[in-house]
């Protein structure tokens, strides 16, 4: 009967795919009036305060213990503080889309941080594979590449890759993780409420004096949308589903997330994309399923 705990990772996958992948047009509106630390330790705070409530709710709330606690701040630092914080700040100087096509190339870090820890091993399968998932997503970019030459840009890119780099160990540590106990939910409480204290921290440092009227209904609500779904919904799907399959397979999933991020930066931001995203679309996917595709791949390690 292993059909359910198929199903729960399929959704999880599903989950991390798609809101993470609308994360990117809701930063760069929240960004536009509220200043980017603020943006993400307002985020979770939110994120903090809810899965607070449900703990309390369902009486789970409880000390994990000073040897998780300092997991939980490891995790805290790389993929909340830095990888989320240094995307938003980012944002602030590039568009979703560059910020969704750069994020791409975690999977590239995570593939061969995971080979020289001996999770896995080179095939010329997965390298092949993620030489074209990885070429379709510049692919979509191609006619803009030249905007790279931009200093904004560059700062922009220079902030975006320390959080890319955060990313990746993180999720090399979460896999290192996979055989420990405790609730996700009751973890997850103490990674964002040490990631919103740090965060606003950081804000009040980095921008004395701010004027909270300034900052735009539709930026709050982006915000309020990124610390329920995009913090503790997909959060939540990605610690569950990382736990279940190679660090590498779920990391590939950012190439799904730059396709949502893309579509909508253009449908919505009047981003414009190239005329061969169709072309692309079909590079990633056959590069996704390339390295991912393998007998058992989605049983529990």
């Amino acid at each position: 009967m292993k059909q359910p705990a198929n199903l729960y990772l399929y959704v999880a996958l599903c989950i991390v795919a798609v809101v993470w992948g609308t994360t990117y047009l809701s930063i760069r509106i929240a960004v536009h009036t509220i200043p980017p630390w603020y943006v993400t330790g307002i985020r979770q705070s939110i994120a903090a305060s809810l899965i607070l409530a449900i703990l309390l709710y369902r009486k789970e709330f409880d000390w994990i213990g000073w040897k998780n606690l300092a997991v939980q701040i490891v995790l805290s630092v790389l993929m909340i503080v830095l990888a989320n914080g240094m995307t938003t700040v980012a944002e602030k100087h590039i568009s979703s889309s560059l910020t969704s096509l750069l994020t791409a190339t975690s999977p590239l870090l995570v593939f061969l941080g995971s080979s020289l820890l001996g999770m896995e091993r080179f095939t010329i399968r997965s390298i092949v594979g993620l030489v074209l998932g990885f070429s379709g997503v510049v692919l979509v970019f191609s006619d803009g590449l030249k905007d790279l030459t931009n200093p904004s840009y560059i700062k922009g890119i220079l902030i975006l890759f320390v959080g890319i780099i955060a990313w990746a160990s993180g999720t090399l540590y979460s896999k290192t993780l996979s055989n420990s106990s405790g609730s996700i939910l009751l973890n997850l409480f103490y990674q964002f409420a040490f990631a919103a204290v740090l965060q606003l921290f950081i804000a009040r440092m980095a921008y004395p004096s701010v004027d909270p009227s300034t900052w735009s209904t539709l930026s709050l609500w982006n915000v309020v949308y990124l610390g329920v779904f995009g913090s503790v919904v997909a959060y939540y799907a990605f610690l569950y589903a990382i736990k279940r399959v190679k660090p590498s397979q779920i990391s590939t999933l950012s190439y799904l997330n730059t396709i949502i991020a893309v579509f909508l930066g253009w449908a919505v931001l009047d981003e414009r994309i190239s005329t061969g995203f169709i072309f692309s679309t079909a590079l990633i996917i056959a590069g996704v399923f390339l390295m991912n595709y393998r007998k058992g791949m989605f049983k529990k390690q």
